[in-house]
């Protein structure tokens, strides 16, 4: 943490507890704690810091638009550069879970300008691009992602998915749905775009097979419904 000329940094068990949880990912029991903390003396770099983690904190719990006044507080004073790049990035996952694809890529825009470069930065804007479907422009971030991160679970899924969903290229996108659910064999969104892909390449029996598996890891989940359903209704 860097402290500004004449700073002290402010020992408070509250707040030392807070972080304590957060680190074990307790996200609920460590902003209770966050909440009680008394921030009167704390520096600009405490404060700063608090701000920070309250923001990912309300974020881990869906408490976006709470997570949005924290995380732009932090980027409005912060001056470490690595903590503002993840702010923006958490910012832009926001917009895009709000349904506010374009706010994202203008976040992730920005990011990219100023030459930062990331798996996640790549893997989000695609996620904003597919948002928008604009599904090219999806494929061409996720290739980025997988020139950072050959073997990154998530761009590899829902690059697969794309192309077998679109039907850009089915067969290719097997393969991409098949290596994810290799690197993550109990992820139900994985074994979905498997069976999804399959179902795209006219194998019923294998798309029952793996939407049967995801569904029953994830049955409240409404797209994994909606594909388990129809394929259980396609004749063989």
């Amino acid at each position: 943490m860097n402290y500004a000329p004449g700073e002290k940094p402010v020992i408070n068990d509250i707040f030392l507890e807070g972080k304590r949880l957060f680190n074990l990912g307790e996200w609920k029991k460590s902003m209770q704690e966050f909440i009680l903390v008394d921030a009167a003396n704390f520096t600009s770099a405490e404060r700063t810091e608090l701000a920070y983690l309250m923001g990912l904190c309300c974020a881990k719990l869906e408490r976006y638009d709470d997570a949005l006044l924290y995380l732009e507080q932090v980027v409005a004073s912060d001056t470490d550069v690595l903590r503002i790049y993840q702010c923006r990035l958490t910012i832009a996952f926001i917009y895009v879970k709000t349904t506010r694809p374009k706010m994202a890529e203008y976040e992730l825009m920005r990011l990219q300008n100023a030459g930062f470069e990331s798996a996640q930065l790549y893997n989000t804007l695609a996620y904003a691009s597919y948002a928008q479907k604009r599904y090219q422009r999806a494929i061409d971030f996720y290739e980025k992602t997988l020139e950072l991160d050959r073997n990154n679970s998530t761009a590899l899924n829902s690059m697969g998915y794309i192309l077998a969903d679109t039907g850009k290229d089915t067969v290719k996108g097997l393969r991409f749905c098949r290596k994810a659910v290799d690197i993550n064999p109990k992820n139900a969104a994985y074994l979905d775009s498997l069976g999804w892909a399959h179902y795209k390449c006219g194998d019923i029996p294998n798309a029952r097979n793996w939407l049967k598996k995801a569904i029953d890891l994830a049955p409240q989940e409404k797209e994994i419904k909606e594909h388990y359903i129809k394929v259980s209704r396609e004749l063989v």
